[in-house]
Formats: structure tokens, C-alpha cells, sequence
């Protein structure tokens, strides 16, 4: 697995090229290397090959396009009035809808792109994969060299997401150290979750460029993040800091977005659920362990410290990835290949067709694609505008937490900043604790449906049922639970309670989307993340005020309330989604 693992990785790859492609050889760069022939009738449902759409390349796990296509217009879905599996039939009614639906979602200089993408395959010799079991596809990779990944890919996710809350502990040091309020501190908070919001819309589509691949863009946004917390740690005024720790959750945003789609590209659809709920408690954690690494070093040093350790999580982090995070975008890693087959054959028709595609996307593409039809899909499809609303407000109420936190049990319970940490330990066990029983719930209800091929985004929703209950009975339990008159072991159990109901509704709610958008994943996804980091940024800097003006109980039975307000929300999808669905041209 090592001598692979590195000659993909962005070390082996910068190796490769500097020294003459002599060092960390392919099978392509070895004496009396032939392609090897797959047998004339069998095509590989892993193969690349041209897209219907330009935004489908961006959805590795996009199981629509691996059917044949005759399959395409018989996915099941679910009779809402029945509440039953149906497969249609195919007709050339529905084949010709299906037709009329993709030219009215385009234009003229969009089929005319379309044209000239078909014109040059026909023209080309595309390169895909030599087989079925191609080594080389992410999807042979053996479970131990997967696993592997799949760990870095949490490595990363966590030492970004860390970066928010580690901060929040120094934030009362701050204001004292810069003579400004702490309201005006917490914008080191905020401005580091807006920039890790704003930054996909720019940075995650450059992950989808063959020429680039994902490892590229995460190892230079990384550096860029690592470098940018020594100017952080040095600041002498709040000017010079407020804008470093934004431009560092703009450099460090690539692997928030795209880490899911880095996974899909390895693991199979049954499997997904799995190793993706497994990096959201990755994910989880970074927000939730940040205050307990934060409370203790600046107890014990200064806010400085908190700084400096995400620098040496972010280093250490760095260069274990550099070094062995192997490429695992199929697209990159069939440019790479047509590139070396194009040296060593001298035949410059050889292409892949990701190389294609990307050759052929304008600036106006990736602009509609990254900036403005994430807005259209949150306006007009009720589906993406009810989740972004609920998904937001679960994700401001958790900010929420981590700024109440230091009202309840430093101020009410006299924690000191370190043992202000350790409270945070009860969202984090809620988190671990729900995906030990999410993950056998995945394996054993949904992973049947895939391999079936019976699976409709409606069955991603029943989990989304009990994390919307969770939510506000947590809500309601902390906040009147919190008094000095309490032990504290009271709202650090609701906070459990909280962060499994947060799990469960992302899990259910984020995957419901990429399910009803497969051909615009990347538009719905980063739209939610932008929606909810705005959300999530805003919610801390009211949050000290909320809790003292109102009291704990009564502000937190508004939270209570308006989860309540939202839980009707998975019932209404699963009831009635498949009819909203069928409602829209962008829905699949």
C-alpha cells in the first residue's frame, strides 16, 4: 500500500515530475508497457464518460450515471399516497420528457458547449480504465488502504473545523489585551466561520479540475492555513487579527466541502452512509474539542497559545499529507494517465474526458455552477429552502452553545477555563454515542436498498425523525437545568442529548440533498454551507447578551420553540417529498 499511496500523493507526484518521471514510476512509464484490452462487450460502470451535464463531473457518487441508459428513466420512487416502492416502466413519453427537461434547463451557448464536448470524444481516444478491477480506481483499493484515507480525510476536516472554537476560550483575553468589548472579540469566532462558509463558493469547484485533483487544492489551501496562524498569533491589534482569522477560514474551507465527495470517490454507495457519518463526527468534534484544547492552554499561558496549537495541528497534519494522501478524484487520476500515455505513445488524441470537459467550461460556467445557481436552488425548491433553514438554525444553536457554555458553567457553576472545556465533552460523547448506532442502522436498513437498487431519498429521512425531537427536549432540559442550584452533570447530559439530535438531522438532511440533486449536488451543498456558516457566524455575537438579558431558561425555550416550530419539517418531506420533487426540473 506505502509505495502506491505515496506516488499519488502530492510528494510523489511533485517527485515524479522533477526528477524526469524517473522516481515513483506508473505501469505506463515501464519498458514494453502496452494498454491492456478489456473484452469487446463489457464496459466498465466506473469508467469516465461524457456527462449530460456540466455540473455531474462534480458528483463522484452520483448513482444515476452509473446506470445504463436505458435504465435511467425506471429509478423507483415512493407512491406518497401509498406510501409504497414503485418502479415505472420506461416510454418514450418519459424519455422524451426527460429530453424536453434538460433543453429548457440550458441555453443556446450551453448546448452549443455540450456540441463541441461530443464533437471532440468522437474524435478522441478516450482514456478510461483498463478494467473493472482497475488498481488504479479508487474504488479497487484495497479496505486497509481505504481506511487510511478515509482517517487523513477526518485528520484534515478536524484540524480546520478546530481552528473556530479553539479561539472562543481566549476571546475575554483578547478584549482585555486590545482595550475593545468582548462582543467586538467574538468577531475572531465569527469571521473565521464566515470565511470557511464563503470560501467552497470559490475554492471547492478547483478540486473538480482534472488538471488540478482534490489532494492539490487541499495540500496548498492547508500550507496557505498554516502559515497564516503565525501573522494570527503575533497580531498586536484587532484590525491586524480580525482579517488574518477570516482569510484563514477562506484558506482552509476546500476540505469542509469536498471531504465527503474525497470518501465517495473511494467507497461504494452502500458503504457511504457509513464513512461519511463517520467524518461528520470528525467534523463534530473540531467545534466541540476546540474549547477544552482552548480553555486549558489559555488558562495556562495565553490566547496566544490557541493559536499556536492550530499551527501544530495544522503543520503536523500537513505533512503527513503531503507525504500520503494519495489522489482519489478518478477524473485527475485519468488526466494523469492520458497525460503519461500521451508521452509514451506520442499519440496526442489520447484523452480523458474529464480533460475534455474542463477544456470546454467557460468562466460563465463555473460562475453560474459556484455562485449563482446555488442561490436559484434555495429560492425556488422548496426542499433545499425548508433543510437550509433547519439545518442553519441547528448549526447556529450549536455556536450558541459553545458561547453559553462559559455563561452556565463558568459564571453560574465557577468552572475555571479549563474545566469549561471539559463540559464540552458531553456533546462530544453524544456525537460518538449516536454514530455507534447510526452506522449498524445504515448497514443494516439502507445498504439492502442500494444493492437492490431500490433506494429512494425518502429513506434517508426516518433517522431526521428522532433528531428532530431530541433537539428541542435538549433545548428545554439545559436551559432549566443550568442554575447554580443543579449539579452540573444535569446540562452537560442534555448537551449529549443536543449534539445526537444535531447529528441525526445532518446526517438525514444533507444526504436527502445530495440524493434529490444529484446532477446539482455541488450548487445545493455549497449554497447550505454558505446559508448555515452565515447563520452559524452571526448567532455567537448575541449570544452572551441573549443568555444575561433573557436568563438561560427563558432563551433557551425560545431556541426550544423554534425547533419546534421546524420539526414538522422531515415528517412534511418524507410524507410528500416525492410529489415536491416531481414538481421540479431540477430534482432527479
Amino acid at each position: 500500500m506505502a509505495p502506491a499511496t505515496m506516488r499519488d500523493s502530492f510528494f510523489g507526484d511533485l517527485v515524479y515530475h522533477l526528477s524526469g518521471h524517473r522516481y515513483f514510476q506508473h505501469p505506463e512509464d515501464l519498458p514494453g508497457f502496452t494498454i491492456p484490452t478489456p473484452p469487446r462487450s463489457h464496459k466498465s460502470s466506473r469508467s469516465v464518460t461524457p456527462t449530460r451535464d456540466v455540473e455531474t463531473s462534480s458528483r463522484p457518487d452520483d448513482e444515476e450515471s452509473r446506470l445504463p441508459e436505458g435504465e435511467k428513466t425506471r429509478l423507483p420512487r415512493v407512491d406518497s399516497d401509498q406510501g409504497t416502492i414503485v418502479v415505472p416502466e420506461p416510454t418514450e413519453r418519459a424519455a422524451a420528457h426527460q429530453k424536453a427537461r434538460e433543453v429548457e434547463e440550458g441555453d443556446l451557448e450551453r448546448e452549443r458547449m455540450k456540441d463541441a464536448v461530443q464533437q471532440e470524444m468522437s474524435e478522441s481516444l478516450i482514456v478510461e480504465w483498463y478494467s473493472a478491477n482497475d488498481p488504479e480506481d479508487p474504488q479497487n483499493w484495497s479496505f486497509r488502504k481505504k481506511s487510511f484515507v478515509t482517517f487523513e480525510i477526518c485528520l484534515l476536516t478536524f484540524s480546520i473545523y478546530i481552528g473556530s472554537a479553539i479561539y472562543s476560550p481566549g476571546i475575554g483575553q483578547i478584549a482585555e489585551q486590545f482595550g475593545v468589548s468582548e462582543t467586538a472579540g467574538t468577531l475572531g469566532l465569527t469571521l473565521f466561520v464566515a470565511g470557511y462558509g464563503v470560501g467552497p463558493m470559490f475554492l471547492s469547484p478547483l478540486s473538480e479540475l482534472p488538471q488540478l485533483g482534490r489532494t492539490t487544492v487541499y495540500i496548498l489551501s492547508l500550507a496557505l492555513f498554516v502559515v497564516l496562524q503565525v501573522p494570527t498569533a503575533l497580531s498586536k491589534n484587532l484590525g491586524a487579527l480580525l482579517p488574518l482569522r477570516f482569510v484563514a477560514g477562506f484558506a482552509g474551507s476546500p476540505a469542509l466541502a469536498t471531504g465527503g465527495a474525497s470518501l465517495s470517490d473511494m467507497w461504494a454507495p452502500e458503504y457511504r452512509a457509513v464513512v461519511i457519518g463517520l467524518w461528520s463526527v470528525a467534523a463534530v468534534s473540531g467545534p466541540v474539542l476546540g474549547p477544552l484544547l482552548g480553555g486549558f492552554a489559555t488558562q495556562g499561558e495565553r490566547w496566544t497559545w490557541t493559536i499556536w496549537m492550530l499551527l501544530w495541528l495544522g503543520g503536523a497534519t500537513l505533512a503527513l499529507l503531503v507525504a500520503l494522501l494519495p489522489e482519489t478524484s478518478a477524473s485527475a487520476l485519468l488526466y494523469r494517465r492520458a497525460r503519461r500515455l500521451r508521452r509514451v505513445l506520442r499519440d496526442a488524441r489520447l484523452k480523458s474526458a474529464g480533460e475534455i470537459e474542463a477544456e470546454h467550461m467557460g468562466v460563465r460556467d463555473v460562475a453560474m455552477m459556484t455562485l449563482v445557481r446555488p442561490f436559484v436552488l434555495m429560492l425556488v425548491e422548496p426542499i433545499v429552502a425548508f433543510w437550509n433553514v433547519y439545518i442553519a438554525l441547528v448549526y447556529g444553536i450549536l455556536y450558541i452553545f459553545i458561547e453559553s457554555f462559559r455563561v452556565v458553567f463558568v459564571e453560574k457553576h465557577g468552572f475555571n477555563l479549563g474545566e469549561n472545556g471539559l463540559a464540552f465533552l458531553g456533546l462530544f460523547c453524544g456525537a460518538v454515542i449516536t454514530y455507534a448506532f447510526f452506522a449498524p442502522y445504515a448497514l443494516r436498513v439502507l445498504k439492502p436498498h442500494f444493492v437492490n437498487n431500490t433506494f429512494v431519498p425518502e429513506m434517508r429521512l426516518p433517522i431526521a425523525f428522532v433528531g428532530s425531537v431530541l433537539l428541542p427536549i435538549s433545548m428545554f432540559w439545559f436551559g432549566w437545568t443550568s442554575s447554580a442550584s443543579v449539579h452540573w452533570i444535569v446540562p452537560i447530559i442534555a448537551s449529549a442529548f443536543f449534539s445526537a439530535g444535531t447529528y441525526m438531522l445532518f446526517q438525514a438532511g444533507l444526504n436527502y440533498l445530495s440524493d434529490c440533486y444529484p446532477r446539482y449536488v455541488a450548487s445545493v451543498l455549497a449554497g447550505n454551507d454558505f446559508f448555515r456558516s452565515m447563520v452559524g457566524a452571526a448567532f455567537p455575537l448575541f449570544s452572551t447578551a441573549f443568555f444575561h438579558n433573557l436568563g438561560v431558561g427563558p432563551a433557551c425555550s425560545i431556541l426550544g420553540g423554534i425547533a419546534i416550530l421546524m420539526l414538522p419539517i422531515p415528517w412534511i418531506m418524507y410524507r410528500y417529498g416525492a410529489r415536491i420533487r416531481s414538481w421540479s426540473k431540477y430534482a432527479d
